[in-house]
């Protein structure tokens, strides 16, 4: 999550100074790549486990001592 930290802090910096270009190294633009890629995996994996599976909340609602 370090490269994708470090794109939103260069976005944020260059915002502030109104610049509508913004020019990455190619080397940390493929660490960026492969930073969201992993995150994308990692998501689709969790997404495909959680599949079928339903959680189930019990509520119990008491008056206590009100009658």
């Amino acid at each position: 999550m370090v490269n994708i930290k470090l794109f939103f802090d260069k976005v944020s910096k260059l915002e502030g100074k109104k610049t509508k270009d913004l020019v990455l190294a190619m080397s940390d633009a493929k660490l960026l790549r492969d930073e969201i890629a992993k995150l994308l995996i990692d998501l689709n994996e969790a997404q495909k486990s959680n599949k079928g599976k339903e959680e189930v909340v019990k509520v119990e609602i008491t008056g206590g001592t009100f009658k």
